[in-house]
């Protein structure tokens, strides 16, 4: 990891935080100085700085009304891989279903899903609904207010819990999430990837040591909304940045090419065939198993094709495996391209009826099926790729 700051640089002997640092030195490749990159003047000016422009630029957000701690929290676990404008929706649905711990403790896992079914990623829904009951068998149904309790709570890391606890709290604690990494990969000119090497150390230590005294609630939110509104990704706004005077990237103009990009893996293809098995009026689904991908949401039986299988007889191939059922597709409904984090699905639908009438199903890869009317899918949480299998099956 290469760190250094831009603008005032001490020259070496300059003291900093009880350490010496080094003048910057290139070689026209690398760039160089000492692990303490910034002055205690240049921290104290980029903390006021901040702080001030965060106090006359912070977006308007439902959880800075009050900074209660568990609206914090589900915002918290809610924004983990989404934008605002995506989140803020589910926030508002989830705070008039569950307005508190105990109502999240009391709810069944299913409405839990159902009411997170969009944002992804559902192992947070899940680690929320026992952290509720874990709040409220061990802390009363009060949010903890103590870091390491709240750490140990399902789902709870050192992101979140520095988050919650500076956050709803004040507590100096720092955070790190991919906005600030962005900001400190252009801030120090880190030459490498932010996960790699000691960058990860090296961007929590700074975090923490940034934070001034007593201010750790909106300082963190300041670099959060930095991040999230000035130094974005692929367009930063530079002229607006309020730090931009110590930026070391933006002296040197190269922030567009900070942080430096791990070189990516390639997204793999999957090719999905799905029966809508159709009998004397309803459909049947599946409930997935409580381990593996997207546990615990209903779909569509089927599963993967295989090499110079076609669609058709995966399907029922599939049937059999999964529920020892015989069916015969009836035709074509759709194909649907779905697109998740490692790989993209091509979904081929077809409109099943069984093979022989009066058959039992027998679960091998789900915990649970039904036969449901069509207009019984908005009760249940399906994948990304099977709601819009089912906007198509409604519209025919």
């Amino acid at each position: 990891m290469t760190a250094f700051s831009s603008g005032t640089v001490a020259s070496s002997g300059d003291k900093m935080r009880g350490r010496t640092t080094n003048t910057i030195k290139t070689d026209g490749k690398k760039r160089y100085s000492s692990d303490k990159p910034i002055s205690e003047e240049v921290i104290a000016s980029v903390r006021t700085v901040l702080l001030q422009w965060f106090e006359g630029n912070q977006r308007t957000l439902p959880w800075r009304n009050g900074y209660h701690p568990y609206e914090v929290w589900i915002s918290e676990i809610m924004l983990q891989q989404t934008q605002v404008k995506t989140m803020l929706p589910y926030f508002h649905r989830w705070m008039k279903r569950f307005p508190t711990v105990r109502d999240v403790a009391e709810a069944r896992e299913e409405e839990i899903l159902k009411l997170w079914e969009g944002l992804g990623y559902y192992s947070r829904a899940k680690n929320i609904h026992r952290a509720a009951a874990e709040i409220m068998k061990t802390h009363g149904g009060t949010f903890p207010e103590n870091y390491a309790d709240i750490l140990a709570l399902p789902g709870i890391g050192r992101y979140t819990a520095g988050a919650v606890s500076s956050i709803a709290f004040n507590r100096d604690r720092p955070v790190v999430d991919g906005n600030v990494e962005r900001i400190f990969a252009r801030f120090f000119n880190l030459d490498t990837p932010v996960k790699d090497g000691d960058n990860p150390a090296f961007i929590w230590r700074m975090a923490g040591e940034m934070i001034p005294e007593g201010h750790a609630r909106p300082f963190n939110q300041a670099l959060m909304e930095l991040g999230a509104t000035i130094c974005l990704p692929r367009k930063p706004a530079c002229g607006k940045c309020p730090v931009s005077s110590w930026c070391a990237s933006h002296r040197l103009g190269i922030t567009k090419e900070r942080p430096v990009a791990r070189k990516r893996k390639g997204i793999v293809p999957v090719e999905v065939a799905v029966g809508v098995l159709f009998h004397e009026g309803k459909v049947l689904i599946q409930k997935r198993l409580p381990s593996g991908l997207m546990p615990g949401l209903w779909e569509f039986p089927g599963g993967k094709i295989l090499p110079g299988e076609s669609p058709e007889a995966a399907l029922e191939r599939e049937f059999y495996e999964e529920l020892e059922l015989r069916v015969r597709c009836r035709e074509s409904l759709t194909l649907i391209r779905h697109s998740y984090t490692s790989f993209k699905v091509a979904l081929h639908a077809f409109s099943c009826e069984p093979a022989f009438p009066g058959q039992a199903f027998v679960l091998h890869s789900a915990v649970e099926a039904r036969w449901v009317e069509p207009g019984e899918f908005k009760d249940y949480a399906f994948p990304a790729a099977n709601r819009k299998l089912i906007r198509t099956i409604l519209q025919e």
